[in-house]
């Protein structure tokens, strides 16, 4: 059986570490996308079971390296799953953010969370098609439904990436390539360590606390592995119950 490769963006710590060992504990052959965190993301390389995994390196915020990155990437070896997991979130509260700054992070935001992921996809999904199948799975949030106060970029850039996948899934469910969605709520990462403690964001999770990295990376790697065709297109709630939709 021939070793699956995938592709993870933003894999230097978090979720997308996370990501890239549940991958690799399944046997893939993992590429750990980092856009300035080299020595994180040789880290996580290091932690990885198995052999072959490599690292790569992209501003995917910026147009032109998307293509520049896929290139190199079919010049080592066939990418049969990608994962757009690369992200930020900065706040920006419309009621005390001055103009500049809020224009700013709204182009920022856009171009780190819904082109560089789009722009991406493209040419995985020209290359999957191509040889005759694939995976895309892109990281979505719960913000985009329930949205962000302090952060209105962020949310409706998760949920731009949400119509985003859903379309790529109906063109590219003839030619063998699947597209799916992950979105979590709070996840307890060192990034957002003193955050989830908070009383009030404690209280809005039935569950007593945030999701582990883990956990989503568990439905990714079920997604990009396991998932039958049939679910193409579908988005996977991972917030314990703190926000519910029908």
């Amino acid at each position: 059986m021939t070793q699956m490769t995938a592709l993870v963006t933003g894999a230097s710590g978090g979720i997308g570490a996370a990501i890239c060992h549940a991958m690799a504990k399944r046997g893939a052959r993992i590429i750990l996308h980092y856009r300035s965190g080299k020595a994180a993301a040789e880290a996580t390389q290091r932690a990885l079971p198995g052999e072959g995994h490599s690292l790569i390196q992209a501003d995917l915020a910026d147009p032109t390296q998307a293509p520049q990155l896929w290139q190199e990437l079919a010049a080592r070896a066939r990418v049969d799953v990608l994962v757009n997991n690369a992200g930020i979130f900065p706040d920006h509260p419309p009621l005390t953010t001055g103009y500049a700054e809020w224009t700013s992070t709204w182009q920022q935001t856009l171009a780190a969370n819904l082109l560089g992921p789009a722009h991406l996809s493209f040419c995985a999904a020209r290359s999957m098609a191509q040889q005759g199948g694939g995976r895309i799975v892109n990281i979505s949030s719960r913000g985009a439904f329930r949205g962000e106060p302090r952060a209105p970029a962020y949310a409706a850039s998760k949920a731009g990436l949400n119509a985003f996948s859903q379309s790529l899934a109906k063109a590219l469910a003839p030619r063998g390539v699947y597209v799916f969605v992950v979105a979590p709520g709070w996840v307890s990462t060192p990034r957002v360590a003193g955050a989830i403690q908070d009383p009030a964001v404690l209280a809005d999770q039935p569950l007593g606390r945030a999701a582990l990295p883990e956990e989503v990376a568990q439905v990714v790697s079920f997604c990009a592995l396991d998932a039958p065709a049939s679910m193409t297109g579908a988005i996977l709630d991972v917030n314990g119950a703190s926000y519910l939709r029908s």
